[in-house]
């Protein structure tokens, strides 16, 4: 597999950042972080006052928002800050 493009992981980067922004909308977070592991495809997400949402509502809000856009991350975790 060749190595992605100057480009391309601009691209990511701003895919990456639009769905933190959105999320962070989304729950009226007034803060929010996010951690990236590479080696198991996975992005982190913490999202203050998430704990304020029962799990149907976090699902309800987050699932639009995720399908909308295709990332490569074979799970996208969503957890309190």
């Amino acid at each position: 597999m060749s190595e992605p493009t100057e480009d391309e992981i601009k691209a990511f980067i701003e895919d990456v950042e639009f769905l933190i922004h959105t999320l962070k909308d989304s729950f009226e977070s007034d803060d929010v972080e996010f951690f990236i592991d590479e080696q198991n495809e996975i992005l982190y997400v913490k999202l203050e006052g998430l704990n304020d949402y029962s799990e149907e509502e976090i699902e309800e809000i987050a699932e639009p928002i995720l399908s909308e856009l295709d990332l490569d991350f074979e799970e996208i975790i969503l957890l309190p800050l």
